[in-house]
């Protein structure tokens, strides 16, 4: 299982996910220490035949792999005896800033051989958020595999969590004729929205606790410990009841749950170096300019967003209030239409795409599904996309039953043109309703807290 299970878990959850590991210390004997990069200068590539333990990778029963490095990116590919002719491309999510750069295995390994499917996954040739690297590097896989197995799969698949979630969206675009369907999980599909969603949970919290602060878009040195005392005098002010109401409403809107992840979040420390902070406020954008440290600018936005704390027709006095204090920011950067800096998502599926999300997620928040579906919608593709809600409240906090079963459903689907169920994600009064996420959630999630399922909702 991918699973977070208290709020001290989530942070060595997301270094793994979203920090780069420094390289090991020492390898085992049988591993050769990271290589340097024959494409990005300063960067070392771990050797793909060991894990990062220094235990060697070996093929599971009834299998064989093929390990190496190419294009300055590592590989692994691992074919069933029983091969059915079909490939997994897995996409990881994102490892930091570091200059090493390794690949590892997908969740759904074992699921994959058992079912006859091969796998290949890349460590990209570069770590930060380098959507475009990572399509790059994971669309190659598909001529690798032909080259190192000498066969040619009959169909791919795209599929990867997170960030690869983003790589998943944009390869099925970008690449329409390679793939046969797609499964992104707790994935960044709305592009730079993710970036608006961070903005917005600091902007608010500011605001709300009378707080001035600034959006520098080349902030110096000393911004970061600015950032740290401007948000030591935002917590002891911060009205976090109407503050939750408003993430609530930036995250997916009305839901169940929700008051648990609210909570979870805001106890889980940050992301090194400001590790000291509540989560969210280790991610505003402008401590790096809104650039994700990868887009030519700012591509954080939030000049006609209006925050609400409630779903009334009109809003309040203090929303107006709100709105009126909060700092608004200009994008001076947008989504690119092709690989370079952060690449957008246009939803328009051209296979099919089953995806899985936590509703109580506050990283890659909820709202990211919405921004898909939405788009899908606007260009009558909604038929081929189908998103599943879980009842979770950490990043990626999915069980095995949950993927392998999105899987089989998604290959049903490719194999048989029958779209599976799905949730209704765009109806507000669907989210909100108490037994949503119910219908495809398979086992205990630690951490959310909501009225129990009716006996009838988690099967029908």
């Amino acid at each position: 299982m991918i699973r977070c299970r208290a709020a001290v878990v989530v942070l060595a959850l997301l270094v793994s996910l979203f920090a780069a590991p420094a390289a090991p210390a020492a390898f085992a004997a049988a591993c050769a220490a990271p290589a340097p990069s024959t494409t990005q200068p300063g960067y070392l590539v771990a050797d793909p035949g060991c894990n990062l333990d220094g235990t060697p990778f070996v093929a599971l029963a009834g299998a064989r792999i093929h390990t190496g490095i190419t294009g300055g990116a590592a590989y692994r590919i691992e074919v069933p005896d029983a091969w059915n002719g079909r490939l997994v491309v897995y996409a990881h999510g994102y490892r930091g800033t570091g200059t090493t750069v390794y690949v590892d295995n997908p969740a759904l390994r074992v699921h994959y051989l058992a079912r006859g499917y091969a796998w290949a996954a890349s460590s990209y040739a570069t770590n930060g958020y380098d959507v475009g690297q990572g399509v790059r590097d994971s669309v190659a896989l598909i001529d690798v595999f032909r080259r190192v197995t000498g066969q040619r799969a009959r169909s791919v698949i795209m599929s990867g969590a997170s960030m690869g979630g983003h790589v998943t969206a944009v390869a099925i675009e970008e690449y329409p004729r390679a793939f046969a369907g797609a499964m992104p999980y707790c994935g960044v599909l709305g592009d730079t929205a993710l970036y608006d969603y961070f903005l917005d949970a600091n902007v608010t919290a500011a605001a709300l606790a009378g707080v001035d602060i600034t959006f520098p878009l080349h902030p110096d040195a000393g911004y970061q410990q600015v950032w740290r005392e401007q948000v030591g005098r935002i917590l002891p002010a911060l009205d976090r009841t109407t503050w939750s109401a408003v993430l609530e409403r930036r995250s997916g809107g009305e839901r169940p749950g929700f008051d648990s992840a609210f909570a979870y979040w805001n106890a889980a420390p940050s992301l090194p170096p400001l590790a000291d902070l509540p989560f969210l406020f280790g991610l505003y954008p402008g401590l790096q300019g809104g650039t994700a440290n990868i887009a030519p600018g700012n591509v954080a936005d939030n000049r006609t967003t209006i925050y609400r704390s409630t779903d009334r027709l009109w809003p309040t006095a203090a929303e107006w209030r709100l709105n009126r204090d909060v700092l608004r920011v200009r994008r001076t950067a947008s989504a690119d239409p092709g690989l370079s800096g952060i690449p957008r998502v246009d939803g328009k599926p051209p296979v099919p795409v089953l995806s899985l999300h936590d509703i109580g997620d506050l990283f890659v928040p909820f709202s990211m599904e919405q921004t898909y579906a939405a788009e899908a919608a606007r260009h009558g593709r909604s038929k081929l996309f189908v998103s599943r809600a879980v009842r979770g409240v950490g990043h990626c906090d999915f069980t095995a039953p949950e993927l392998t079963e999105a899987f089989d459903d998604l290959t049903t689907w490719i194999a048989t043109g029958h779209r599976p169920a799905g949730d209704a994600i765009l109806n507000r009064r669907a989210v909100a309703d108490p037994s949503f996420g119910c219908r495809w959630t398979r086992g205990a999630h630690p951490g959310f807290v909501a009225p129990a399922c009716p006996a009838t909702a988690a099967r029908s």
